[in-house]
């Protein structure tokens, strides 16, 4: 990893400098395993390690919101995140919207239940009981956010938290790296084409109705939600022409076959 040009975390907070280099040290150690400069996937496995954590991801945003992962560690990481995306509430989107780090505890809390009861309780039936969630910003242009997750309930250390800060960072600094891509690294899983798909059947229901593309994305979630059906399911569906969305349904989007 490059060192830091400056002494603050993306800008914003302070950065012991020890602990900055031992975060370095463990992204570089999971790169030099393949050979290649630190990517998203480093970072996220190095993180998981370091934190003794059960699940690490980036999750990038566009003017629809929370858009897509870029990297899971794993695939109940992965179903996290596309939780977020679908019901359109959690911990992510919150940091998102405040521009803050958002850390959760306890997900069966009252207090989470009550912020985002749909996601709360689906996220516990996966088995993810804690997360926290750091935005990816440069200045007011939110990027992404970098979210972990527990298996068991309980506060991130103070120092766990300040390394995964410092993990946010250089996620953050991947990301953005020229010539670099966000999905470096996510080989083997399918995460890539699963959601170029999505996004390719967002355009599709977007020429079908005749609306924008946040709006049909709003109505690819809205479905995947009411059918209780993956976003990738849906989206395979509607790019192989088994399921359209009607423009003059009132009653929300039909399938022809």
């Amino acid at each position: 990893m490059r060192p830091r040009r400056d002494s603050t975390v993306a800008g914003r907070w302070p950065v012991d400098k020890e602990r900055a280099r031992r975060v370095r040290q463990a992204i570089d150690a999971r790169a030099l395993t393949d050979g290649m400069p630190p990517t998203v996937r480093h970072v996220c496995l190095a993180c998981v390690d370091s934190l003794k954590m059960s699940g690490a991801g980036v999750i990038l945003t566009s003017t629809m919101g929370l858009c897509a992962p870029a990297y899971a560690s794993d695939p109940r990481a992965e179903q996290l995140a596309e939780l977020q995306i679908t019901v359109g509430e959690g911990p992510g989107a919150e940091a998102v919207r405040a521009d803050r780090p958002v850390l959760v505890p306890d997900l069966r809390a009252a207090d989470a239940l009550r912020r985002w009861p749909m996601f709360a309780a689906q996220a516990d039936a996966l088995g993810v009981r804690a997360v926290f969630v750091f935005p990816l910003a440069i200045g007011a242009i939110s990027v992404g956010v970098f979210e972990v997750s527990r298996d068991t309930p309980g506060w991130l250390a103070p120092e766990n938290t300040a390394d995964a800060l410092l993990f946010a960072d250089a996620a953050l600094m991947v990301t953005l790296e020229p010539g670099d891509s966000a999905t470096a690294g996510a080989t083997g899983d399918g995460l890539v084409e699963r959601w170029a798909e999505i996004h390719q059947a967002t355009g599709m229901i977007s020429a079908q109705l005749e609306v924008g593309l946040a709006q049909a994305f709003v109505r690819l979630r809205a479905y995947s939600f009411a059918h209780e059906r993956r976003l990738g399911e849906v989206a395979g569906d509607v790019v192989a022409r088994r399921l359209r969305f009607e423009r003059d349904r009132q009653a929300g989007p039909d399938s022809t076959r």
